[in-house]
Order: C-alpha cells, then structure tokens, then sequence
C-alpha cells in the first residue's frame, strides 16, 4: 500500500483528495494545511475554475498537519503529494525526496529551467520517483487524441489547434494568483497544459513564433505557431487569462486528420464530435477513466513498482517548461525563436 500524504487543501488538493479515494494500491494517510478549519475537514470553501467545492470530509483516520516538515518527515509516509503554489514547488520537493519521499508535485514543476534541473536531479541522486500532474494527459477528450495518432485508423495529421481561456481566479482566499511572479502568469501557469500536450503527441518542435499580450511584465495571453520543419503540419494553440467572470472557463481543440476530424469545445458542455470521411458525425466513446483518478493511479503504480513514469516525469515537465518560457520570450521579442 503506497500511503500518501498532502501537501496543501486548496482546489487541487481537494481534487487529488477526493481521486484518490478510487485509486487501487494506495491511499491518502496524511494530509498539510495551516488552516484549523480544513484541519477538521471543512473545506466547504474550498472551490476552483470548475467542479464542485471541497465539501465536508471524515478526517478521522488521517493524520493531520499545521507543519510540513512533520508531514515531510512522517516515516510511514511513501509519497508526497504536492498541491502547493507554484513558487513552492522547488523547495517542498527537495525536502521530500531528501527525506527519502518520492513526490507528485502540480503543473507546473517550477517558475524557472533552472529550479527543474534541480528537482531532476535531486529525484535522481535520491533514487525516488518525481512525477508532476500533467493532467491533460490523461483527460479523456485529449487522450483520445493520442490514441487516434498512434492508432493511423485515420491517416495523417494535417492540423491540430488547441484554445484554453479563463476569467482572473479569484478563488484563491489568500488570492496567490494576483502575484504573477508567483505564477509565472498565464503564458506558463495555464497554457502550459497545451504547450506540454502538444509535446506528448507530436514532440519538440522545431522553432516557435509566438504572439500576445504581457501583463507586469508576464504573458497572460498569447498565441503560438509550432514549427515542425519538413512535416508539412500546422499546430497552434491559443491560451489566455482574458475572459470576463461569466467565461471561469474553456477548453477545446480542432484537430484535423485525412479522414477525420475531431472538436471539441468544453464550454458548451458538448460531447467530442468527430467528422469522418463518409459525411457522418459521431460522438466516440471515450472509454478513459476520470482524469485525476488515472493520474493519482499512475502516481501509485510507478512508486508501488519502483519505475520512472512514461508520462508524468519530471524530466518531461521540465522540457515543457522550457517551451512554455521560449514562448513567453517570443511574444517579447516578437520573432520566431529556435527551440
């Protein structure tokens, strides 16, 4: 039994929380909030872009927390599971995995290249697992994507672009998200979901030219040409903290194939629509688990079976990083940029 300790009761706390009561093989022992209410499982404000708020929860057979370090350093604990801000990602993984913890931390891995080469680096020298929740990959509507390019039932790919937009969170209670320098802004906090998406099904491009709008001197909204050069392939993709309140949020793609195409727009609450070569229009099944149960379950699997994630690794969050920061510098420079 792989037992699991987190680190932070905000939205994505709660979520990893609450996916981990399926999860096989594992199970949430431990859990970190400075605050007394959450300690007693009220976390009824606890609330995010979509779903549903914490709710009231039975801690009564989890160890509870104000102290980190006590959590980190909890001998009957196997994984940590970090779902702090983002400008604490590098310095709570270091002390688990000195601790001798394996760790799943939040997208993204951290605010700078630098700091994820550490956190590499230090998961290799301790010999424990670093994972981070690149979630995308796992929610059904994208990995059917997946499956469909490995699959060639419908041939080549032609185009693909992918759109993600929110309103300014404001679900934040001590409102971390107002400071970009926390976040890395929108350039890389939120689109980092397609920048990494997009390496998982077609790999690292070429060159980027990216477009956009800077806020306190961080992208919060912005456009990105992939450059595949000798692929004859177009891929882009659209993300911004620009929405007005009534649009939280939205996410969607048109992906194009010589035999098929497939859309997808979350907002309106529509199924995928997929067009095929025969004039029809279909809505695939999509026979994927729940998104964050498959990654808590994966997270549990890899530490359970001592291997290094083929999906969430932390030597791939921190190439999707990368991208997302080169991005960011080609809406500043304004020019195509080799990656």
């Amino acid at each position: 039994m792989v037992r699991i300790g987190i680190a932070g009761i905000g939205f994505m706390g709660v979520t990893h929380y609450k996916a981990a009561q399926k999860v096989k093989g594992g199970r949430v022992t431990a859990v970190f909030t400075r605050d007394p209410k959450k300690l007693a499982g009220d976390w009824t404000r606890v609330k995010g872009n979509f779903g549903d708020s914490g709710g009231m929860q039975d801690l009564s057979r989890v160890r509870r927390y104000d102290d980190l370090g006590a959590m980190i350093a909890d001998p009957d604990l196997d994984l940590i599971d970090i779902c702090l801000p983002t400008y604490m990602h590098r310095d709570v993984t270091l002390d688990a995995l000195k601790a001798g913890k394996h760790a799943l931390v939040e997208k993204p891995i951290a605010l700078s290249v630098r700091d994820a080469d550490r956190m590499v680096e230090a998961a290799r020298k301790a010999r424990r697992r670093l994972m981070v929740g690149q979630v995308l990959r796992f929610f059904p509507e994208f990995a059917i994507l997946k499956r469909a390019i490995e699959g060639g039932k419908f041939g080549k790919l032609l185009g693909a672009h992918f759109k993600r937009i929110i309103s300014k969170p404001n679900w934040s209670r001590d409102n971390w998200f107002a400071d970009l320098s926390k976040t890395g802004g929108a350039g890389v906090d939120l689109h980092i979901h397609d920048t990494d998406f997009i390496l998982y099904l077609f790999g690292k491009p070429d060159r980027v030219f990216s477009s956009g709008m800077t806020m306190q001197g961080y992208v919060q909204y912005l456009t990105t040409h992939y450059l595949y050069d000798g692929r004859n392939v177009s891929v882009t993709a659209e993300s911004g903290c620009v929405a007005q309140s009534g649009l939280p949020f939205k996410h969607g793609y048109e992906v194009f194939f010589e035999k098929g195409s497939f859309l997808y727009d979350s907002m309106y609450g529509q199924p995928i629509l997929l067009l095929t070569a025969d004039g029809k229009k279909t809505t695939p099944r999509l026979n994927f688990p729940d998104a964050f149960v498959a990654e808590v379950q994966h997270a549990v699997d890899c530490v359970r079976k001592d291997v290094e994630s083929p999906i969430l690794s932390g030597a791939s969050a921190r190439d999707s990083l990368r991208l997302c920061l080169l991005e960011s510098e080609a809406v500043k420079k304004g020019r195509i940029l080799k990656v």
